[in-house]
Parts: structure tokens; sequence; C-alpha cells
């Protein structure tokens, strides 16, 4: 059940829908100004990441590099 995010171009509310169903129909207007013109917009993800022990956590590695020092961040899960 997907929640999708939108801002209202008219009063720049936003408001989220609840998808239940692929082909339920979703009353699409803003709840405050009932404007049928808006946008999505990206969601914030809620996903945080917690270091640990056994290597559960993200690894950072850093070297030198021709501008000075670089840095990354290997995230666990699986790789491509």
């Amino acid at each position: 059940m997907p929640i999708y995010e939108f801002r209202c171009l008219k009063c720049n509310e936003c408001f989220e829908l609840l998808v239940v169903k692929r082909n339920e129909p979703v009353e699409m207007r803003c709840p405050h100004c009932k404007s049928e013109e808006f946008e999505r917009v990206l969601s914030v993800s809620n996903h945080s990441i917690r270091g640990g022990s056994g290597g559960e956590g993200p690894q950072v590695q850093t070297r030198s590099c021709p501008s000075g020092s670089c840095t990354t961040l290997d995230l666990p899960g699986p790789s491509r």
C-alpha cells in the first residue's frame, strides 16, 4: 500500500494519499483548498543506518586522492 505525497500548486499545502488497491478510485483534490492542481513530491526516507559490532554498520574508507583525501562509505546489504 503506497503512500503518495503531493504539494498543491494553488495553496502550497502538502498532503498524502494512501492507495490501497490499484483500481480503487481516489479523490485527487487538495484537502485544504479543494484544488485539482498539484504535483507529486519526493518522500523523505525513514531508514537509518546504525553502527554496530560485527560489521553490521557502514564501513568508512579514507584514502589519498589527487585532490586531497577521499572518503568512501560502504553500506551493509546486498551488492549489485
